[in-house]
């Protein structure tokens, strides 16, 4: 894609934009500390327009928009599913989910662990996910980013790379999650509207420039097999979409892991305002949720009505922006996905900081750091974390497909992940033993079923892992027969009560999900 110079000056100056929102927001008066609250969750003080707009900025990254692009070219609609079902998962996050942790006063994930289950639990999770976030998460979207840069721009990968770890740090190493979060609000803006502006071209090409419901009708007309959300069990894409399990299989156990037990996900709700603003920040990303196939799915689709000459799926989105995105619009959809590659980074930067400053750093090393001292652990700790990303990041090339490289390595624990949350929250009879147990078996259990089951469908297999390590939690819990834990959560119904602006926009979520699925299935 060839960017004249309009379409160069309105990415700097959205660059520009970011930068002096970040700094802005960071500023504080002089004297004046900025507390470990203030750093990692935004001093509590997040409205649920900026959650909702955060938790979806951190979401989406760049390689989104080739990948789930690539799909909706070679699978069609069925791929949006994982949006889709994110959106009715959000929704449960935030009635059953989120009002313990807030109550529990809950900062990071693994805190929440030490207070239901033990110190051995919190540690052990919170190594792994510092190791998850640094060598999984942060290289693969530095290096998928870039790879996408590489692709539409002709950047050479290692100083997209670079660009991208630098860009994301000006602002998030400094500012913390107040940085973040409000950078985040922009972003989408850029996210959502420039990718709409693709749609749109896309769409009314596909109509012969009779509008966008014209494009829309011929889409379907075209390429009715594209519309499939529940594939049948001979489709050559059944064994990334199994079918009807993918409403009620290992869909969830992915889910719930991602929205329900991730730090760089979760922290934005518990840097809400109040619980009533966090559950109003997740039912609006759950209809951003909806929105989105209509962004990174529906342009793949139209790619292939148009009889696209690709090499690959995955270059449908370059194809779109080459031949249809006009002069001045390639900047605003360039934007867009830098925009979404930054705001990623910079969520999970601040995260991993998070755990290992509060859950290692003052246990381990220094109980009683002051606030200032964790605020700059938590910088450098930042600064690292990006630095091993950005070392590590270019070696992912070697592999054959990198998004199933993260794909496979966080199926292998996130099974158990979701097992020690709910049984944790939910069943008093639940022990530490039994929750670090489950943890240990995690990887053997998968690699197991992997091995005796090759061709079990990879979400399958996290939902068969999530049963076995559920059996291997109340085994050793009824096992060690002491009743109900002393660090049991107390659940009343009362707990579980939503407002009124959280019920109606739930019922609309679901009411649109069941539309879609039912016009579509």
């Amino acid at each position: 894609m060839n960017l004249e110079p309009v379409d160069i000056i309105v990415f700097f100056s959205y660059c520009l934009l970011i930068i002096g929102i970040g700094l802005f927001v960071s500023r504080r008066k002089k004297g004046e500390l900025q507390t470990s609250k203030d750093y990692f969750l935004a001093n509590k003080s997040l409205p649920w327009w900026a959650i909702g707009s955060s938790l979806i900025a951190s979401n989406i990254s760049a390689e989104q928009f080739i990948g789930m692009s690539g799909s909706g070219f070679a699978i069609g609609l069925g791929i949006a599913t994982y949006e889709w079902m994110a959106a009715a998962t959000l929704l449960v996050v935030a009635k059953f989910f989120l009002p313990i942790f807030i109550k529990k006063d809950i900062y990071t994930m693994p805190q929440f662990l030490e207070v239901r289950f033990d110190t051995r639990v919190r540690t052990s999770l919170a190594i792994f996910w510092i190791l998850l976030y640094v060598f999984v998460n942060l290289t693969s979207v530095l290096y998928l980013s870039a790879l996408a840069l590489k692709v539409i721009m002709g950047v050479d990968l290692i100083y997209g790379i670079i660009a991208l770890a630098v860009f994301s740090a000006v602002y998030s190493i400094y500012g913390g999650l107040k940085a973040v979060a409000w950078t985040d609000v922009v972003q989408v803006v850029f996210l959502i509207g420039g990718g709409l502006v693709t749609t749109y071209l896309a769409v009314t090409a596909v109509g012969g420039g009779n509008g966008l419901f014209a494009g829309f009708a011929r889409l379907y007309e075209e390429a009715p097999q594209k519309f499939d959300m529940i594939l049948s069990q001979d489709h050559p894409s059944y064994k990334f979409l199994p079918g009807i399990s993918v409403l009620v299989g290992g869909m969830w156990i992915a889910n719930l892991n991602y929205w329900g037990c991730n730090q760089y996900i979760i922290q934005r709700a518990l840097a809400a305002k109040s619980l009533k603003e966090a559950q109003r920040g997740l039912s609006f990303a759950a209809y951003l949720k909806i929105l989105l196939p209509l962004i990174i799915v529906i342009p793949g689709i139209a790619a292939f009505v148009l009889d696209a000459d690709l090499n690959k799926s995955d270059d449908a989105y370059p194809w779109l922006l080459n031949n249809f995105v006009p002069v001045g619009l390639k900047g605003l959809a360039f934007a867009a996905l830098i925009a979404a590659a930054v705001s990623s980074l910079s969520s999970m930067i601040n995260s991993t900081s998070t755990i290992f400053t509060l859950d290692l750093y003052k246990n381990y090393f220094n109980k009683d750091a002051s606030e200032k001292n964790l605020v700059t652990t938590g910088r450098i700790v930042s600064a690292i974390a990006l630095f091993i990303a950005v070392l590590v990041a270019p070696q992912l090339a070697s592999l054959d497909q990198a998004f199933q490289f993260i794909q496979d390595y966080t199926g292998y624990i996130s099974p158990a992940i979701v097992a020690i949350f709910l049984f944790g929250l939910f069943w008093k009879k639940a022990t530490a033993n039994a929750a670090l147990g489950a943890a240990i078996v995690a990887i053997p259990v998968s690699l197991a079923l992997s091995y005796f089951f090759p061709e079990m469908p990879f979400l399958d297999r996290m939902g068969a892992a999530f049963l076995v390590l559920s059996v291997v939690i109340i085994g050793i819990s009824l096992y060690e027969g002491k009743g109900d834990s002393e660090k049991a959560i107390e659940i009343d119904k009362s707990l579980f009560h939503t407002g009124t602006a959280f019920n109606v926009s739930a019922i609309g979520i679901l009411g649109i999900l069941a539309f879609l699925y039912a016009m579509f299935w």
